[in-house]
């Protein structure tokens, strides 16, 4: 197989196209500011760099990472015909032209990336919407409430862009962490079921797990009202408890991970560590609004860069596997990624939090190089995989 040819088997489906453009940029964007730039970009002014950052990891990072997601996995639930080629090349034109903007920091395109980012956020919304009503379902509608969160927050980080209005940016830019983090717990309550008992009965022939009805929605509900007073800046006592409550919600999804010796499978391990850590962080931001000497960030951090970063490697292996004629268990090296996942937290963390100093007194380069590499080496392992002949996989 020829190179180009294995690029443009790319557009077969969305998980090959956008969940490899997410890793590249998850990958390569840490690497950029912090390594190459020095927590600068080149046409940086009125707006912080480190706003930049986070925005574009979740916006760019995460939002291919969700694109892939559901233009692969509502067909499957709708049993209506994969998006293909054409469509998905739009999609990721007008991410890319997003992308290009946050990668300088320029201020005078903001609206142009503006119209862009919410073009593909409406363009999901209009697609589920549509097919939500041509099979009278309402197995979308969690994920159309928490799109249509999205581009609301997107909308409001963007407008508070233009007006250099800083505080009520950083506040929207947060909130567009808090719904990936609700998006990430409705799309752990899809897959935890069918990835679990496949682990438990390869032969599909039984469906041995059965979750409690009741985790389903509660830790994404919990995120949502603390996000709302995030929004409307109620106090930060009434924020703290809201959010401990929240990782609560998350820290409740782990009894879904034991399951016998089969918790010690790869597959179960990695959901296991998304809700984890989302809790832990969220606990964290938590106790910050309490009067604790912890700082959001740190909590913010653990929640986005190592929850949602785990629940990202989860949906990426598990569709990656599954929609390319592939099954379980996973490769062995996703081992390999999970460790470095969790120590590129921890050394994004400990410092903050006067675990240890900055390790060769290089603040975050270390923990953004072992960031990369997980990216990395997941790429190295699954390109061959989403760039092979689709006809394979039928």
């Amino acid at each position: 197989m020829t190179l180009s040819k294995g690029f443009r088997n790319l557009g077969h489906e969305g998980l090959r196209l956008f969940f490899v453009v997410s890793a590249f940029h998850l990958a390569l964007w840490p690497l950029f500011w912090v390594v190459v730039q020095g927590f600068d970009l080149p046409f940086e002014s009125d707006i912080p760099a480190s706003i930049w950052h986070a925005h574009e990891m979740l916006v760019g990072g995460f939002g291919a990472a969700l694109i892939g997601f559901i233009t692969t996995a509502v067909p499957e639930w709708t049993d209506t015909p994969t998006l293909r080629n054409r469509p998905l090349y739009v999609l990721l034109g007008l991410w890319a032209v997003a992308r290009c903007v946050g990668l300088l920091a320029w201020d005078n395109m903001i609206g142009l990336a503006a119209v862009a980012d919410l073009a593909w956020m409406l363009t999901l919304i209009v697609y589920l919407t549509a097919l939500s009503r041509q099979r009278r379902t309402d197995r979308l509608l969690g994920f159309l409430f928490w799109l249509g969160s999205l581009a609301f927050c997107e909308a409001g980080a963007r407008f508070y862009m233009l007006v250099d209005n800083l505080e009520r940016l950083q506040t929207f830019t947060q909130a567009l962490g808090f719904v990936f983090l609700g998006l990430l717990a409705i799309a752990l309550g899809r897959i935890t079921v069918p990835v679990t008992n496949l682990v438990l009965d390869p032969s599909e022939k039984t469906s041995p797990f059965r979750p409690h009805p009741g985790r389903l929605n509660l830790a994404a509900g919990l995120v949502w009202v603390a996000m709302v007073c995030e929004l409307l800046g109620t106090s930060e006592s009434v924020r703290g408890f809201l959010w401990i409550a929240a990782g609560a919600g998350y820290m409740d999804r782990l009894a879904e991970s034991f399951v016998g010796r089969a918790f010690f499978r790869a597959e179960i391990v990695v959901l296991w560590a998304a809700s984890l850590l989302t809790g832990i962080g969220l606990l964290l931001l938590g106790a910050s609004y309490l009067g604790t000497n912890i700082a959001s960030i740190s909590g913010l951090h653990v929640a986005t860069m190592g929850g949602a970063g785990f629940g990202i490697i989860a949906v990426f292996t598990t569709a990656g596997l599954l929609h390319t004629d592939h099954t379980f268990p996973f490769p062995a090296v996703i081992w390999l990624v999970m460790i470095c996942l969790l120590i590129s937290v921890g050394l994004r963390v400990g410092p903050d939090l006067g675990l240890f100093s900055h390790p060769f007194h290089a603040p975050y380069a270390l923990a953004s190089i072992i960031w990369s590499t997980t990216f990395a080496i997941w790429l190295g392992r699954f390109l061959p995989i989403l760039t092979g002949n689709p006809n394979d996989a039928q």
